[in-house]
């Protein structure tokens, strides 16, 4: 996948405060706020900042965690992770793998059949309904 690369500049102004917040600063929704954690519209979520296609609405289930969770993306080339140890904690931090958007965090505690949450901020991502 060919990345995308802005100055952050340019980013600040082609998103929303809450969009640059979480997408580019690497900041996170309080639970249960964002647009789409309890969203059962059929579509395809994607990159708030790139369009890149990131979630199947079919992979969206109810974590009750407050985010939108997903127990796959589309294909594991559209995600790129790394280790988060911020805020005492040891976790998996998930990225758009074209344009470094963060969008949250993979914990091992999901259904089958990957045993994986995705644990998505809303603020990342962008609805696409299906017709």
């Amino acid at each position: 996948m060919d990345k995308l690369d802005k100055p952050l500049e340019a980013w600040r102004e082609e998103l929303s405060d809450t969009q640059f917040q979480v997408c580019r600063l690497g900041g996170t929704e309080r639970a249960f706020t964002g647009a789409y954690y309890d969203t059962k519209t059929p579509g395809v979520y994607r990159c708030a900042c790139c369009g890149t296609a990131l979630f199947d609405s079919d992979a969206k289930y109810d974590s009750g965690s407050g985010w939108p969770s997903y127990f796959q993306p589309v294909s594991a080339e559209v995600i790129a992770s790394k280790n988060d140890s911020s805020h005492g904690m040891q976790r998996i931090e998930i990225t758009c793998a074209k344009c470094d958007a963060h969008l949250g965090h993979v914990f091992p505690d999901g259904p089958a059949p990957t045993g994986l949450r995705y644990c998505i901020n809303s603020a990342s991502l962008k609805l696409e309904p299906r017709s």
